[in-house]
């Protein structure tokens, strides 16, 4: 009887929070990849393209889109009892990317979202977190219509280093949301740890 009760009155664990961004191109997903695992409703701060933005909004390969985030993204995941991941989406547009040092104050980690139509788009993405040392997966997202190349080919034309995980997703799908997020906690946390490990002598 006891032990029952004391297990009843167990309180609740307190979650781990870490916070993880989503970055890449103009296009290439990171609103949909929010959305599609986060279980809250996302915020989002989408608008709608305007003729204005269309001299510098380049749209070859996503000419079907119509709205862009113009701040960020944000949801929300449960992996674990005691860990809980915020997502934030980062803009894409070059105009917008003074928002990215706020973004990115606090992050344990980072996706960059890569779309083999427009792989040139997500270069700013990886020399941002590769000069500041915050810890990257990259992960293609793979579009019906768009060709699709051997894994090491995309890690030889983004030039990344071999630690750096690149993984194949869609961003339409939870289950594979979910293998990238993993993929980004646990490559951090081994570098975290790398980092602690004291220094041979």
């Amino acid at each position: 009887m006891a032990f029952g009760r004391s297990r009843r009155n167990k309180p609740p664990v307190e979650p781990v929070t870490l916070k993880i961004l989503v970055a890449g191109g103009f296009g290439v997903g990171k609103t949909t990849l929010v959305g599609a695992v986060s279980e809250i409703r996302p915020l989002r701060t989408e608008e709608t393209l305007s003729e204005a933005g269309r001299p510098v909004d380049d749209l070859h390969g996503v000419e079907t889109k119509t709205t862009t985030t113009v701040a960020m993204d944000f949801g929300r995941i449960t992996l674990r009892e005691d860990l809980v991941l915020y997502l934030f989406g980062t803009p894409g547009q070059d105009r917008f990317w003074f928002l990215w040092d706020e973004l990115a104050t606090g992050a344990l980690g980072a996706v960059v979202l890569a779309d083999t139509r427009r792989l040139q788009d997500c270069f700013a993405a990886v020399d941002y977190f590769e000069r500041r040392g915050i810890p990257f997966t990259v992960a293609v997202n793979c579009f019906e219509d768009a060709d699709r190349f051997p894994v090491e080919s995309v890690r030889g034309a983004l030039d990344l280093d071999p630690d750096v995980p690149l993984l194949l997703c869609d961003a339409r799908d939870r289950e594979s949301v979910k293998e990238v997020l993993v993929a980004v906690v646990e490559h951090a946390l081994t570098l975290s740890e790398r980092l602690r490990e004291p220094a041979a002598t």
